[in-house]
């Protein structure tokens, strides 16, 4: 969570300041290629004016005065128009020009941009020499895209230190609410073993009264489930320390057969299944392996179908696939029920969180940490688990390893 949040914060930083940067630098760039492109067109236009008699330089560019017939033939041109370019050049640029039905131009081939205009029996085409023109925007153009990387460089290594001191409180306060919940889950265990232990031998206790037992019967329950919600908040806060990389040792990395492990989870809800009155299909692509805790991803595989065929409607078939698609291995369980509204999905993952309002322990056992552990799980790996639901395809679980 805290590695999400931080670069969270990094991205938003070099977003905000990336914008600013890139519509700065952009304005001043199209600022500077409008009032080029306008003092171009004003030159050549002061060209048409003059005739033949305009200076070989105007205003920074040097211009060119070509007359020539209806069909190309030159008629006249300005005399430094030989030492600006050939004769060939010149008829190719003359063509092109005319075969254009604008009246004005770029040639980019040529870095020239022309205007022309009609005259008795043919055209008067001005041209501009845009070479040093182009190549300033062009130089401009590289400095700025290095003044945005070095800036967004240095925004990020800004960002990245900013960012980790001002999560250090919260980083603080995560693992000290981490450490406290992994504490007071293992000191938990040891007072609920001994009331479970004598619970048991009173259970065994063939004097009690009916009234008595019955008392010791509800004692043992709700110790059994308090055992079972100590050892999931134990695992939540192991999986949290994986996520965050607080301890390296959280999981128990070997290379498995993912194939395998999947087949295997289904078959063992193949029965339950029934007993719930639905039916298991699994299509499971083999040789796709993985490296990852196989306890670990036991238990959340498991929990997701489970979780599928507890919530599945009679008569209908939960369906458990594998399959690779493309550099990842997909991982989805659907089943057929009541859709889950949207506005609940965002908290599916949530601790201690129910879709349905009307599902209490006593009705669906546990105590909603399931998906929770599942999700932490997943994470731990670096898996993606994501969750939609619809009436007519109803609930699906889709992991991305």
């Amino acid at each position: 969570m805290l590695t999400r949040l931080r670069r969270q914060f990094v991205a938003a930083a070099m977003l905000l300041v990336g914008v600013v940067l890139a519509l700065s630098l952009g304005s001043t760039l199209w600022s500077m290629w409008s009032n080029q492109e306008s003092m171009t067109r004003d030159q050549l236009e002061r060209t048409l004016e003059q005739g033949l008699d305009h200076g070989p330089r105007f205003g920074g560019l040097t211009t060119i005065l070509v007359e020539t017939t209806e069909d190309g033939l030159v008629l006249a041109r300005s005399d430094s128009s030989s030492s600006v370019m050939d004769v060939d050049v010149l008829s190719d640029v003359i063509t092109r020009i005319l075969e254009d039905s604008a009246s004005s131009g770029v040639i980019d081939e040529y870095h020239l941009t022309w205007m022309r205009e009609a005259v008795t029996n043919g055209w008067r085409i001005a041209l501009a020499d845009t070479s040093q023109r182009d190549a300033s925007f062009a130089s401009q153009l590289t400095a700025d895209l290095l003044i945005f990387v070095a800036a967004m460089a240095a925004v990020f290594g800004v960002s990245e230190l900013l960012s980790s001191i001002a999560l250090r409180p919260v980083r603080d306060a995560w693992e000290r609410q981490q450490r406290f919940v992994s504490d007071a889950s293992h000191e938990l265990k040891t007072p609920l073993s001994v009331i479970i232990a004598n619970t048991q031998i009173l259970e065994k206790d063939q004097s009690l009264a009916e009234d008595t037992r019955r008392w010791v019967d509800s004692t043992a329950d709700e110790a059994t489930h308090m055992k079972s919600l100590v050892e999931d908040l134990l695992t939540l806060a192991r999986t949290d320390e994986a996520v965050s990389g607080s301890a390296t040792s959280a999981l128990v990395r070997t290379d498995l057969d993912l194939s395998s492990l999947v087949d295997g989870c289904a078959l063992e809800f193949d029965a339950l299944a029934f007993e719930r009155g639905c039916g298991l299909e699994s299509e499971v692509e083999p040789g796709i392996t993985y490296s990852g805790d196989k306890t670990q991803l036991s238990r959340a595989i498991r929990t997701l179908i489970d979780n599928a065929t507890k919530y599945a409607e009679k008569g209908t078939t939960v369906k458990v696939a594998l399959a690779r698609h493309g550099h990842r291995a997909v991982l989805t369980v659907n089943n057929q029920g009541s859709p889950i509204p949207s506005d609940e999905l965002e908290h599916l993952f949530d601790r201690f969180y129910r879709s349905d309002r009307a599902r209490t322990r006593e009705t669906t056992g546990g105590f909603g940490l399931g998906l929770a552990i599942a999700k932490g799980i997943f994470d731990a790996h670096g898996a993606k688990i994501s969750v939609t639901s619809t009436e007519g395809s109803g609930t699906t679980f889709r992991v991305e390893f």
